[in-house]
């Protein structure tokens, strides 16, 4: 899908603040076992279609009125995705601004995610 400039100029906004993580090195916290919320932020049409085994579900569009509930510790490590990692980009940087501490943003996202054959579900 092709974006409008100023999507684009946003997300590069959102990146200068949010760092960004690869899927072999999520793939690698998830099979170590490391300690952080992998959170999808996409619309539940496409969670329908296959998520990340382990993610939970905040959509972009109530992730910043949920979050303290579903993470109250602004410590805690999260990692965002959503379909090419734009979206959650942005989210993760409301989430910077609610005074969460430790957000990354999944490079590629769960498109990269399935190109790169890991397992969904």
């Amino acid at each position: 899908k092709e974006h409008s400039k100023s999507f684009i100029d946003l997300v590069q906004d959102a990146l200068s603040t949010v760092p960004e993580i690869d899927v072999h090195q999520v793939k690698n916290k998830l099979d170590t076992g490391e300690d952080f919320y992998l959170v999808d932020v996409r619309e539940e049409s496409e969670r329908q279609q296959g998520k990340i085994t382990g993610s939970i579900y905040l959509g972009k569009g109530i992730i910043e009125r949920d979050i303290e509930t579903s993470i109250p510790n602004k410590q805690q490590e999260m990692v965002l995705y959503c379909q090419g990692g734009f979206r959650s980009a942005l989210a993760a940087k409301s989430l910077k601004e609610m005074g969460y501490m430790n957000v990354l943003s999944l490079k590629g996202g769960f498109g990269e995610w399935v190109n790169s054959k890991y397992p969904v579900n």
